[in-house]
């Protein structure tokens, strides 16, 4: 119990009691304490003196003005930053062209070592020396350099073969103009430097093959393989690095608009006159489908020598593409010394014991067969016909006033036929050539008569289908 306190209150009530007012005896005031005087709830607000305003006078009306020259006030000249190298992240030209040539060849020769491998094991020979010569061989003789064996001249170039190794070589050209820093930026000069560099690294490479292969019982000429490869690895680098640089853009914008489309109707001709080749020697093949086992099955070996035939076959496929589309156009071709296959003769030997020799035809064309030689004359005729589409395409979208007119669509179409057959005379000459022995030196089409014959279809074809075009759709 707490008692009670001097005053004689008790404690609740001194508990209740209000807290003196003023300081605190030997504390001091609150200002002196805390230091600064704090506002309470129900002091006024403060109000914020005004700022006196500037004492604006009105400027004399003669002041002395001075005009600034910023061109030859003295400033302050600041270090330039050095300029990168114009040589900075590009590839020296010679190493990057070599390794790409390289490597374009490494890739091609693989496909033909491994068919001729498997050809061989036919005779039972099974050395990685061997397989590998025969390789080498085999590559050269793809790009057209002869071959001179026990039983003869051999000169017929394999086209599957040459095909890839172009399309490698054309890859070859795209990684050395990137490499080099010429992509999307450079001039037909600089494409042409980078083509030429790949085809010198090229050629280098088919002349050390061609003096690995040169031994007893197979000679090759090493200047003939140099020559061969360097251009054939210059044409091809060049169609890559004219394509990455952007340089073949802009031959093409530059050049006339008749010529130009001439030209693509030419490529677009011929191409679609090899695809009726094609599709006329695999249907050919395929109905002398049972002669063509019987002569596979005459060789006598296992699964991976038919294996390795039928690799061969196919190496010759385009060959027997150009020979047909050159069939289908009227000049034929020769299957050895006085032979003769065309739509209305057809005169041969002995015939190689080859599965895709059962396709050539027993006699001249009869019957509905006569229809396939519509085949070219057809070709040309979509060729012309997406010519005038797409000249017709363009004239509706075109707000300059360009030549449009039936004259410039006829002139298009009339300078598509030559370049048609200029390329079916080129597809025709280099798939010829000799297979060994003196009745076989000359195989495959003549490539004036096809030339001729393609220029012709072409353009008649053509000009029939883009004026029907043109007239269909009307003023």
């Amino acid at each position: 119990m707490r008692s009670p306190t001097p005053d004689g209150q008790s404690p609740a009530a001194d508990d209740q009691r209000d807290p003196p007012a003023g300081p605190i005896p030997g504390m001091g005031t609150d200002q002196s304490a805390i230091g600064f005087d704090l506002p309470r709830h129900d002091d006024p607000p403060l109000r914020r003196a005004p700022e006196p305003e500037p004492d604006l006078q009105p400027e004399p009306d003669n002041r002395i003005t001075e005009r600034i020259d910023v061109g030859n006030r003295e400033t302050v000249r600041l270090p330039r930053q050095r300029p990168a190298p114009r040589d900075a992240g590009r590839a020296p030209l010679l190493i990057a062209g070599s390794v790409a040539a390289l490597f374009a060849a490494t890739v091609s020769f693989l496909p033909v070592a491994v068919a001729l491998t498997l050809a061989q094991l036919t005779a039972g020979v099974s050395e990685l020396g061997g397989a590998t010569r025969a390789g080498l061989a085999g590559w050269l003789l793809a790009h057209g350099v002869p071959l001179g064996t026990s039983l003869g001249p051999l000169g017929l170039p394999p086209l599957a073969v040459a095909v890839f190794a172009a399309w490698r070589v054309a890859r070859a050209g795209v990684h050395t103009s990137r490499a080099y820093g010429i992509a999307q930026r450079g001039s037909p000069l600089q494409a042409a430097t980078v083509a030429l560099t790949v085809g010198l690294g090229y050629g280098v490479v088919g002349t050390a093959a061609a003096l690995l292969v040169d031994q007893p019982g197979m000679q090759v000429s090493a200047l003939r393989a140099f020559l061969n490869l360097t251009v054939f690895g210059t044409v091809a680098a060049l169609v890559g690095a004219l394509r990455v640089t952007g340089a073949l853009r802009v031959t093409a914008v530059r050049m006339r608009p008749v010529l130009r489309d001439g030209i693509r109707t030419g490529v677009v001709g011929a191409v679609l006159v090899l695809g009726a080749g094609a599709a006329m020697a695999g249907l050919s093949v395929a109905l002398s489908g049972g002669d063509a086992a019987d002569v596979l099955g005459a060789y006598r070996t296992g699964v991976a020598g038919q294996v390795g035939i039928t690799l061969i076959c196919l190496a010759y496929a385009p060959n027997a593409a150009v020979w047909a589309a050159a069939y289908l156009l009227g000049p034929g071709f020769a299957v050895g010394v006085d032979t003769t296959v065309r739509t209305t003769e057809v005169d041969v030997g002995s015939l190689l014991p080859v599965p895709l020799a059962a396709g050539i035809p027993q006699g001249p064309v009869g019957g509905l067969g006569a229809l396939l030689l519509a085949l070219p004359l057809l070709a040309g005729m979509i060729a012309g016909w997406l010519l005038a589409r797409r000249v017709l395409r363009l004239r509706a979208g075109d707000r300059y006033g360009r030549d449009r007119s039936w004259g410039a669509l006829v002139g298009a179409a009339a300078v598509g036929g030559p370049v048609a057959g200029l390329l079916l005379g080129l597809a025709a000459q280099v798939s010829r050539g000799s297979v060994g022995g003196p009745l076989l030196v000359d195989m495959g089409p003549v490539a004036w008569q096809v030339a001729l014959a393609g220029t012709i279809v072409v353009t008649i074809g053509a000009t029939v289908g883009a004026a029907a075009t043109r007239a269909l759709a009307g003023p």
